[in-house]
């Protein structure tokens, strides 16, 4: 009797290992065969066809939905994930909307809806201006591969901005997109964003301001300076810098200061175009070179 206690003991420890193992939830409802298929199974057709099961079943919309809408985005069945969304949020719970909307915003730039993308950015910046954002918690909860960590509504304020400063670059605004990255990195600076904004200055030919946003990642001077990607983009867009500056009409290799640079080119205009100083002499007997050659 002690054995068979134990053998189930051991049995179901290895059952909620299993389900650790593979982030799987425990169980049979629709959702949980789901996520089997999706996660286990590997067969995201499937597991779309569960998820629409659980969603009209009741179990676990909130999550069914969203991964629902992440799976379609895989299958590159992105409008279909949108119409989903916005038929089927209204049977969410109020905290699950805010990740429903950044499913969304990516949905959006999967399939190139810039207007729609903007537009929602713009009310979740409203939101966190009016102080409604994260349920009115300073933080929340966000997961990323897996692990979970905290956001501050600064950081998230700044990951929107950059977002929004991204969408207007698509649609060649440079300008507009300039000024959300300037107020993104004052508000949580990085080296991504400081790549984004160089390349908009780029775009309106201002070198000099990009060249000193690039030196800020290239000295390393911001967070994330020290990814390889950010390196890498800051040393191209360093490179894009140097084709597109126009070249100088006269260098000074010797070291001569401005003003002396300056009072020459001065002194050559007033002397007028250059006329040959040879002597009266020459110019004499030039009429008799041919006899003179003779």
């Amino acid at each position: 009797m002690e054995g068979s206690s134990r053998q189930i003991s051991r049995g179901k420890k290895e059952k909620d290992m299993y389900h650790v193992v593979h982030k799987v939830p425990c169980g049979d409802s629709p959702y949980v065969k789901a996520k089997h298929a999706q996660l286990i199974e590997k067969d995201p057709e499937v597991a779309i066809v569960l998820f629409w099961k659980a969603i009209n079943a009741g179990d676990r919309v909130d999550s069914a939905l969203k991964d629902m809408a992440v799976v379609m985005k895989q299958l590159d069945r992105t409008e279909e994930a949108i119409e989903a969304i916005k038929s089927f949020r209204v049977l969410c719970s109020k905290q699950a909307q805010e990740s429903l909307d950044n499913v969304l915003i990516d949905l959006y730039k999967k399939c190139g809806k810039i207007e729609e993308q903007i537009d929602l950015l713009k009310r979740k910046l409203r939101l966190i201006f009016q102080g409604a954002a994260f349920n009115g918690k300073p933080t929340k909860t966000a997961r990323s591969h897996g692990k979970k960590f905290q956001v501050s509504v600064k950081q998230e304020t700044s990951r929107l901005l950059g977002n929004l400063g991204w969408a207007y670059m698509q649609k060649s605004n440079f300008m507009m997109a300039e000024v959300v990255y300037q107020k993104a990195q004052m508000i949580d600076c990085d080296a991504n964003k400081a790549c984004n904004l160089a390349l908009c200055l780029i775009k309106q030919d201002r070198y000099d301001e990009a060249y000193s946003v690039i030196q800020d990642v290239v000295q390393g001077r911001l967070p994330g300076s020290d990814d390889c990607k950010a390196r890498k983009r800051a040393q191209e867009l360093v490179v894009e810098l140097t084709s597109r500056q126009p070249s100088p009409e006269w260098t000074d290799p010797v070291g001569l200061d401005d003003d002396f640079v300056k009072g020459l080119e001065q002194l050559m205009n007033e002397m007028g175009p250059f006329r040959s100083k040879r002597l009266p002499i020459f110019e004499e007997i030039s009429p008799f070179r041919d006899q003179l050659a003779c």
